[in-house]
């Protein structure tokens, strides 16, 4: 599959924009988390998680989809390719797990939000909401995005059996055209 090379950058564009988005997002979901873990202001604690429930699926859900459907359409319209590189399969494994986290702990955001929206909290509560559970998720999704990254970035050499074979493959598609070309 191919695309114009507008379309590409068109394409690349919106990726890095989510991708960038994401990154934003988790960096201030770690903030928050920060907070939440220090404060002692039971007010804020709510709003703090209230905040971070609402933009769960407002802001960083459709944010790890959109980076995750354009890094795939990317590598399929690039001279990359979905498997012709060992970095673009762990990149694509590290947003899709991360994805996958983020999509299972909206549900562990939203029973925080539930504690957080209580008219009293006690003891429990509070520390239930004090935990390093968002600051935990938050720093671990910080650190794969960071990875992913840096393998755009850097792409690292290695080519996979199909990668080989595809590189091989047009070797040979270019010396028949260019024998072809002489003659």
């Amino acid at each position: 599959m191919s695309a114009t090379p507008l379309a590409r950058k068109a394409g690349l564009t919106v990726h890095v924009v989510s991708s960038v988005g994401w990154l934003g997002a988790v960096l201030m979901y770690l903030g928050l988390g920060l907070t939440a873990v220090t404060s002692d202001d039971v007010a804020l604690l709510s709003a703090v998680y209230l905040a971070m429930d609402a933009a769960s699926w407002t802001v960083l859900v459709p944010l790890a989809l959109a980076s995750l459907v354009t890094g795939i359409t990317q590598s399929l319209v690039s001279s990359w390719g979905l498997s012709r590189h060992y970095w673009v399969i762990v990149k694509l494994a590290l947003t899709g797990i991360a994805t996958a986290v983020l999509l299972l702990y909206t549900q562990t955001l939203a029973v925080f939000a539930d504690v957080a929206g209580r008219d009293a909290l006690g003891a429990a509560e509070l520390s239930l909401l004090r935990g390093s559970s968002v600051v935990l998720h938050s720093g671990g999704a910080l650190l794969l995005l960071l990875i992913t990254t840096a393998l755009a970035m850097y792409k690292p050499a290695g080519l996979t059996r199909r990668g080989q074979r595809y590189r091989h493959e047009a070797g040979l598609a270019r010396l028949a055209q260019s024998a072809g070309s002489t003659t």
